[in-house]
């Protein structure tokens, strides 16, 4: 019953209320989160004004508007969070970007949801990926990063079913701004129920308790002054009008546990870890865990997944629900993400936000998989996964505790995996994307012309690159040229050392004078592509295979540098690298004819291609430069000094493979071909393989297909290794075994095992026989194989850095060439491994050897 005074009041202020904020904010029916609960129904946060402290009077109308059955709803009231499906939420905040840790928990969250969706199938399944934007700091919160998560999220594919743009919310609204009356509708019933209070402490006195009590060495805390106060002198207060906070009464001896699904039980003392905390600040607005505690029940979540730095707040929580006796959720606390120097990741490690992944060429389906390893795994040494895949493997319990590094070489890795299992149609758009963001297209290009060289482009990389940006990269090097204008200013150190052995130059000037006779080969500019199509008119994706007839551009490319060798009694690798070098100003890349299509078509005209963008450097522009450059080389390396002792080499090893025949060792027209002469790749002597000892071999715990593995390769510790030898072999047999280990690897973590190397083993063409590579018994621990031809002793024989075997996959380029003789005899371009013992063998053979 109200007095006419009251009356008059309430009407006064619902005419001023609606007039100011469009809204019927006491008239309606107070709010009760279920079915029905719309986004009109709400009072944002920015209008501060809707949480003002309320008059007596105005209390009375709230009292009297409220019926006593009104009920908050709880969706999960009365049932066991296994027996239901799934809810999951992400919840983050607008005030920038998506970062990897945040990634990881919406993933994390997407799948449990997903799988659950999966599992429950019946039409009244409640099931669902929530996304909830928790924009409580008003202070740092934005319009724009909102949008700016939201579409990372829908670049990485984590849709949600329930969320800020639904138009029909089950148990929205889903911003934090727009629920301010079921927050205040919660602390009125906690205040009614004696399990809140008003706090009247100025933020003077707090200041000067917090300091009397560092003072004498006390953990700073509220002392409770508010807490049992006398009723008239609250009431004295609020008909003051004086300001408050409503603050959390801690039940006496409050203990909280919780079974953590990745660290297991945690439990607090509540009442001497927090002192009674805030529910309502002083402005009206909620605190961060008051709006957690009531958003997670009154929105069904079952399981609440984030990171361990949240842990601490699930005390404050917990105590909200359990005085609600509102259903906890289950909790899964998962470890931080680490920066290669084992600190929090953050942007001086890199990228770190999802947006600079998209930009950098990363498949959202590939930074899925990588996200899901860090602090997961599925019990196998299996680390590439499609989104199906680990919507059907993720398990909660498999998270581990331990904090995970955040690998950007894995990343790159996990990333060329999955672009390996894409075609370079699907591929292209991607990559196209690519040139667009770097400026190297033209706006107005002609559409048939951009996807005919995002198209050659794509094929030209599609074996090395490990983000779409590189083969957008990788074009912007080819169409440019890199030998600069003089000898002395040559930076590459094996270009120079190459040039010094005196055949570039008198090669260069071969070219040159082809130019310009007209006898040089060129690309046929109505028919570009043609060094990309194979027989079957499809895209060739392999580095070694060109396309083209018997009468093409490559046919008669490859005529004239065969013609080139004849004359000038060159070959190999003393051919192959200065003609390179001449044409493209690399030491190293793709096949040369692929390259000089592609320059061909950004040189055509109606070209696609941005030239000042791009830096690129045409044909005869290059021509130019380059006898610019012969020009500054010093007369005594314009031509070989002395005959190679590679040469005589080179003889030996073809005469110790020929047949013991007389009659064909002695037949130079009817002995094969040395594969060596026609190799581009890497060196065999880039990779550092010695003789080791397995000396302790063990499983490894979390993974069911490795073992780990102690080798001792002569240094002062033996290596540790992890391999996916477990399906092959018994640790026993392996115990004590020589074998040959990769040693110049960069160590990583193999499921969280440390390891730094590889052993080499022989494998049949369906890897279904796996058996090692043994040295001879008598060979030296430590000591390095060695092949036949190479120089493994000088200072060109020294093994590549490990960093420089990862990131140019020089291990990956040799691979197709490391074959084992019919006899089992591990090779390389048809040459065996050597110890200072003898030869290498293995029980297989025409097998191949990684």
């Amino acid at each position: 019953r109200l007095s006419v005074a009251s009356m008059a009041l309430l009407v006064a202020t619902l005419t001023s209320t609606t007039q100011k904020w469009g809204v019927s904010a006491f008239v309606s029916k107070p709010i009760m989160m279920n079915r029905h609960f719309t986004p009109s129904s709400s009072v944002a946060f920015k209008h501060v004004s809707s949480f003002r402290k309320m008059s007596a009077v105005e209390e009375e109308v709230e009292t009297a508007a409220t019926s006593s059955d009104d009920e908050i709803y709880f969706p999960l009231r009365g049932k066991k969070v296994d027996d239901v499906a799934p809810r999951m939420r992400f919840a983050p905040s607008p005030t920038g970007s998506l970062h990897v840790g945040g990634a990881r928990t919406a993933l994390y969250n997407w799948l449990v949801a997903k799988k659950g969706q999966l599992d429950f199938t019946s039409p009244d399944s409640d099931g669902a990926f929530v996304l909830r934007v928790e924009d409580t700091d008003l202070a740092r919160s934005t319009k724009e990063s909102e949008e700016s998560v939201l579409a990372d999220l829908r670049w990485l594919g984590l849709t949600w079913d329930e969320g800020p743009d639904n138009t029909e919310p089950k148990y929205g609204p889903y911003r934090q701004s727009e629920r301010a009356e079921l927050y205040k509708k919660v602390a009125n019933k906690l205040l009614e129920e004696g399990k809140a209070y008003r706090c009247f402490c100025t933020k003077e006195e707090l200041d000067k308790m917090r300091e009397e009590q560092e003072a004498a060495g006390i953990p700073p805390r509220y002392d409770n002054t508010w807490r049992d106060a006398d009723p008239e002198l609250v009431a004295q207060k609020l008909a003051e009008g004086a300001e408050y906070t409503v603050r959390f009464k801690v039940p006496p001896n409050a203990r909280i546990v919780i079974e953590d699904a990745v660290r297991g039980t945690v439990s607090w003392d509540a009442e001497s870890t927090v002192g009674d905390f805030i529910l309502l600040r002083s402005s009206g607005v909620p605190v961060y865990n008051f709006c957690v505690a009531v958003d997670d029940s009154s929105m069904g979540i079952t399981t609440v997944i984030r990171a361990e730095e949240h842990l601490t707040n699930t005390l404050r929580q917990c105590l909200i629900l359990d005085a609600l006796d509102a259903p906890r959720p289950r909790y899964a606390h998962c470890s931080l993400i680490l920066g290669e120097d084992k600190q929090k990741l953050s942007k001086r490690h890199g990228a770190t936000s999802c947006n600079q992944f998209r930009l950098d060429g990363f498949l959202p389906d590939a930074m899925i998989n990588y996200l899901s390893l860090l602090g997961w795994n599925d019990g196998t040494d299996n680390e590439i996964f499609t989104r199906d895949e680990l919507v059907e493997t993720f398990d909660v319990d498999r998270i581990v505790k331990s904090p995970s590094v955040f690998d950007m070489d894995k990343l790159k890795w996990v990333n060329a995996q999955h672009m390996k299992m894409m075609t370079v149609e699907e591929l292209a758009d991607l990559v196209e994307e690519q040139f667009m963001f770097l400026g190297m297209i033209d706006d107005d290009a002609d559409k048939s012309k951009v996807d005919e060289f995002v198209f050659a482009s794509t094929s030209l990389a599609k074996q090395m690159m490990e983000t779409t940006k590189d083969a957008a990269l990788n074009a912007k090097t080819v169409l440019g040229y890199g030998l600069p204008a003089s000898f002395d200013e040559l930076p590459d150190g094996e270009a120079k050392e190459m040039i010094k052995q005196g055949n570039f130059y008198p090669i260069a000037q071969a070219i040159i004078n082809d130019v310009a006779a007209n006898n040089f080969p060129q690309p046929d500019p109505a028919n570009p592509m043609d060094a990309y199509i194979d027989e079957s008119k499809k895209i060739i994706d392999a580095d070694e295979k060109t396309g083209g007839s018997a009468y093409s551009y490559t046919a008669a490319y490859k005529s004239r540098m065969k013609g080139l060798s004849k004359a000038m009694k060159i070959k190999g690798k003393n051919l192959f690298h200065p003609i390179r070098l001449a044409l493209t100003g690399e030491m190293s890349g793709q096949d040369i004819t692929k390259q000089l299509s592609l320059l061909e078509m950004a040189c055509a005209e109606n070209s696609p291609i941005n030239a000042e963008t791009a830096g690129l450097v045409t044909f005869a522009e290059r021509l130019n430069l380059l006898g610019q450059f012969c020009e500054t080389i010093p007369e005594e390396f314009r031509a070989p000094s002395v005959e190679k002792e590679v040469k005589k080499s080179e003889k030996g090893d073809k005469a110790a493979q020929k047949s013991k025949d007389t009659e064909e060792s002695v037949s130079a027209q009817a002995a094969p071909a040395d594969p060596l002469d026609s190799y581009e790749g890497p060196p065999i002597t880039a990779l550092d393989i010695r003789v080791g000892r397995i000396t302790k071999v063990w499983e490894h715990p979390e993974a069911d297909k490795l073992f780990c593995e102690e080798i001792d390769v002569g240094e002062d510790e033996p290596r540790q290794i992890a391999s996916g030898l477990r399906p092959y072999m018994n640790a026993e047999d392996m115990e004590g075994r020589l074998v040959l280990v990769l040693c110049n690897l960069k160590a990583r973590k193999m499921l969280g095992f440390p390891s730094h190397g590889m052993v080499l083993c022989a494998s049949n063409e369906d890897h279904t026989d796996v058996k090692f590579v043994s040295p001879p018994v008598d060979a030296k621990i430590g000591e390095r194989v060695t092949v036949p031809g190479f120089d493994f002793e000088g200072e060109e024989g020294q093994p590549f850095a490990e960093n420089k075997i990862g990131k140019k996959k020089v291990f990956e380029k040799l691979a197709p060439f490391l074959l084992t003789s019919d006899y089992g005899v591990p090779e390389f371009l048809g040459r065996p491994f050597l110890t200072s013992a003898g030869v290498c063998t293995s029980p297989i053979g025409g097998g191949t050897v990684s």
